[in-house]
């Protein structure tokens, strides 16, 4: 156990610790959403990532975005990597630097706990929740966050069976409400709250900790 992880363990408990760091997280998208989520898990105990995007830190993106301004031009999984092992050096972090598609989605989080969706394009979203739909790895999504102000409307919902929905569900990222850092970084860190809480509940209910 790394000095960051008996850091953890004293909030969570070692053998809860244990019992996180043995999942497997999936994040879909490491802009806003993806990547503040995946720095509050690593915080939180989990360890162990698989994470994809095709995209470049750009300045555009500092605003929001779990990015440094010397990180601009190099690859979001890559960066994302880095800090994530900046918390936890032992963290085990996949990266897939590509664009998702319904013919890689399913094989890229065989083997994951967990998917957090973490997009930007509503049809990508859509394809994330129809793959994931049936609740067999839990998976939370996310919708509306865009603008500022009434961050109380981002609210967790369980959808169904193993699937939550975070957002006020209206509010769009556009030119009217710009992706900005609370509001973005709200709906991050409710939905890293679902996956955190979701099995903080199953390992005490199944005595783990």
């Amino acid at each position: 156990m790394n000095l960051a992880e008996r850091g953890m363990a004293e909030h969570l408990g070692p053998e809860r610790l244990a019992r996180l760091q043995a999942l497997t997280v999936g994040v879909a998208g490491a802009g806003g959403l993806g990547s503040n989520c995946a720095m509050h898990l690593v915080r939180s105990g989990f360890r162990r990532f698989v994470i994809a995007d095709f995209d470049v830190v750009e300045p555009s993106n500092l605003n929001r975005q779990a990015y440094r301004l010397d990180q601009v031009g190099l690859p979001k999984v890559d960066a994302l990597a880095a800090n994530l092992r900046q918390v936890n050096p032992d963290a085990e972090v996949e990266v897939h630097r590509l664009r998702l598609a319904p013919e890689n989605l399913r094989d890229l989080f065989a083997g994951c706990d967990a998917v957090v969706e973490a997009l930007d394009d509503p049809a990508a979203k859509a394809m994330v929740a129809e793959t994931f739909w049936s609740g067999e790895v839990l998976l939370v999504l996310a919708s509306g966050m865009g603008g500022a102000g009434d961050a109380d409307a981002l609210v967790t919902r369980r959808v169904r069976e193993g699937v939550w929905l975070v957002g006020d569900g209206e509010t769009p990222c556009d030119a009217g409400h710009p992706p900005l850092s609370p509001r973005v970084g709200v709906a991050a860190a409710k939905q890293a709250d679902v996956v955190l809480s979701h099995f903080l509940n199953r390992i005490d209910n199944e005595g783990g900790a």
